[in-house]
């Protein structure tokens, strides 16, 4: 009982030590029950089962992601931990050298961390039921569900998991601080304040030229992934990049600390103005002694950024596509040749099922287009023996081939006239084109592909169809899609006068559709949709094959892979951030520690508090915002590399996902920085 009561006077007593302990505790808790939550806030959602399937599977991979998250806070409590133990050193040396053995003062850490475990887990799961009250008005904005549906939900589940994954780190925790205390010494634990890390000053030639290289070798990897992007065909050309960039970052931290104490120390106004002197030499000596360190935390915040930049502006860069590639309520597609795939291996083996269209094939399901469907499209794409991608690369297929040799070149090209299409884009409102005899466009907006369609169109590649020669009739694709999708998928289409595919094969029969509804609501719709499933069941269907893409279904299906993405960048993105603020606080207060007798000398020599204040925040904030700074350079090429990745999703909107990303690193990054701050300036007050 005088153990406990002891401990609990120790936390007390040095509530300054655990505050930054507190603060990740507290946080990781509340983010872990917030995320675990999200599966009974989905629960009260009145949505389709489609969508239901894809909150479960998102559900799913969330309580995936927990077991990484859980791993990643569990090195941070005992990172923290460590700190805790060392600047306690001393304390359990006076317990030692008293008597008390080492079993007590394990017992003693044993009470102090149940009670840190209980208060953080109380305050955390507490702070994570009111945030997760905001969670679930971002759950129902995510898949646009009815905001009446709205009420306060409580996780038995995330709360009961919460408390278990807690409990398992706290028991290392315990595991750790036991065989931590075995391991001391009696002359290490009274002398430990009076150790320092020996730091050698390195050469600033060498650092000048570490730094120039690690410039250079950054700007490549820059260009690569920017205006070089086209040259990066594999994933591993990309892994090469980041490789590049690691490396350089890990030579720019290394030649910092050296180049900018010589740079500035040559300006003596600046280096002998205050305490700049002291508070650039202690610098030097964190970052020396950091090097690996704040090039990790570097990393990870410019994976932070990237990561909650594009977590949170892909619901709406694909809600924007969505607008776009599904202008019409419905398409149904029909293949000529249904046994095989339509662009590659049609015939002139066609059954007489499949000569017949579209509408003919849904009237023999008994379903009434004219009482279901208004603006119907019906036309028809068709293939040609001699034109495939072979064909339309020309002279350039050596050059498309030696960049992406997987491509099957020989696969055909879908032709159509241009008054069928221009029929499509007055039903799409998109552009509609012209064209004269002998000319040919092409139609595209899959960007990595029109982009060697265009190689091929600059060089006024011809093709021939019925024995006709046709030429390009602008030098670069244009822009078009014949399909519903939820992204940029069309790679390439050929249009064509009218009358030049009359001897060509028939590939697909197509047919778009609005639904007649009342009101145009989604109710009413769902109700069509549910009459075209409800064919599957009729006696013909087995003769009859149609495949259809519906608005619903494509913005269901996207709205759930969107919620999913930005679920797990934000839970990530958070986790990362409270990872690299915590390492960083915990960094300096321990340095804070390591020199208190120095900042003790200065007092002795007539410093007075307000300068010695000023010169540990100037520290504190270089040592932030030296790897953030850095990160930030990074992100200005990385957000590129990451828009270029989701761009089949839509451009991302960097206003308003950079503005997000602020407001977390703002308040969790600037609150780490704060609390460090006011928490160092508490230990070297010390007496």
């Amino acid at each position: 009982m005088m153990l406990f009561r002891l401990s609990i006077k120790n936390l007390k007593k040095s509530f300054k030590d655990y505050a930054i302990y507190f603060f990740t505790l507290i946080l990781g808790v509340a983010i872990f029950y917030i995320f675990n939550a999200i599966d009974s806030q989905t629960v009260m959602l009145n949505v389709s089962k489609n969508t239901h399937d894809l909150i479960d599977l998102m559900n799913q991979v969330l309580s995936g992601v927990s077991v990484f998250v859980s791993g990643v806070l569990g090195f941070l409590i005992i990172y923290a931990s460590r700190f805790l133990i060392k600047r306690r050193k001393k304390e359990f040396g006076i317990y030692m050298t008293l008597g008390m053995s080492k079993r007590k003062i394990s017992l003693i850490l044993l009470y102090e961390t149940l009670s840190i475990g209980i208060i953080s887990l109380g305050v955390g799961l507490l702070l994570g039921v009111v945030f997760s009250q905001a969670m679930s008005v971002l759950v129902i904005n995510m898949f646009e569900a009815d905001m009446s549906q709205f009420a306060f939900t409580f996780s038995n589940g995330a709360m009961i998991k919460t408390i278990i994954y807690f409990s398992i780190m706290y028991f290392l925790v315990m595991i750790f601080n036991t065989f931590s205390v075995s391991k001391c010494k009696l002359i290490d634990l009274i002398q430990a304040s009076k150790k320092n890390e020996t730091v050698k000053m390195k050469n600033p030639i060498v650092c000048v030229l570490v730094f120039i290289i690690a410039a250079c070798i950054l700007g490549y990897a820059y260009y690569n992934v920017t205006a070089g992007v086209q040259n990066i065909a594999e994933f591993s050309d990309l892994l090469i990049q980041i490789g590049l960039g690691c490396f350089g970052t890990l030579l720019i931290f290394w030649s910092f600390s050296g180049l900018v104490l010589r740079i500035v120390s040559t300006s003596k106004k600046i280096y002998l103005k205050g305490l700049n002197a002291f508070t650039l030499r202690q610098l030097n000596s964190q970052i020396n002694t950091t090097v690996v360190s704040m090039s990790i935390i570097c990393i990870m915040l410019f994976m932070t950024i990237c990561i909650l930049a594009s977590a949170t502006s892909i619901k709406t860069s694909m809600a924007e596509n969505l607008k776009e590639m599904t202008p019409v309520d419905i398409e149904i597609t029909k293949p000529v040749n249904a046994s095989k795939t339509y662009y590659l291996d049609v015939t002139k083996e066609q059954d007489e099922n499949s000569m017949v269209s579209v509408r003919k094939n849904l009237e023999d399901l008994d379903f009434n287009i004219d009482d279901n469907f208004k603006d119907v499209l019906e036309f028809s794409s068709y293939v040609d023996d001699n034109i495939t991608w072979r064909t339309t690369f020309g002279d350039t297929i050596d050059k498309v081939l030696a960049k992406y040799s997987y491509l099957n070149v020989d696969q055909k090209e879908i032709l159509i006239e241009i008054s069928d299409y221009n029929r499509l884009a007055e039903l799409f409102n998109i552009e509609k084109y012209s064209l004269s005899n002998g000319q040919y466009m092409i139609i595209g907006d899959y960007d990595e592909m029109i982009a060697l369609r265009n190689e091929a169109l600059k060089i006024g590649t011809t093709i021939t169809i019925n024995g006709k020669t046709y030429s390009p009739k602008y030098k670069e694709c244009k822009k078009g899609f014949i399909d519903l999708a939820a992204n940029h998928i069309t790679t390439g289409i050929i249009l064509l006068p009218d009358g030049a595919l009359e001897n060509s094969l028939e590939a697909v029969n197509y047919l778009f559709a609005n639904y007649k509804t009342a009101n145009g609501t989604k109710e009413e719709k769902q109700k069509v949709e549910d009459k075209i499933r409800e064919l599957n069941n009729h006696p013909n269907a087995e003769n009859i094959i149609l495949n259809g893409s519906t608005k619903i279904e494509i913005y269901e299906a996207s709205i759930g892979l969107a919620a999913m993405a930005t679920f797990i960048g934000l839970y990530l993105g958070i986790i990362f951030l409270i990872s690299s603020a915590a390492i960083l606080a915990l960094k300096e207060l321990s340095e804070s520690s390591d020199n208190k007798d120095r900042y003790m000398i200065l007092r002795k020599i007539g410093v007075d508090e307000k300068m010695l204040n000023k010169a540990l925040y100037r520290q504190i904030a270089i040592f932030f915002f030296l790897p953030l700074s850095l990160a930030l350079i990074h992100t200005i090429f990385g957000l590129q590399v990451c828009n270029t990745i989701l761009e089949t999703f839509g451009r991302m909107n960097l206003l308003a996902s950079i503005s997000m990303t602020a407001i977390f690193l703002v308040f969790i990054y600037g609150g780490y920085f704060l609390i460090t701050y006011f928490s160092s300036k508490n230990i070297i007050r010390e007496r």
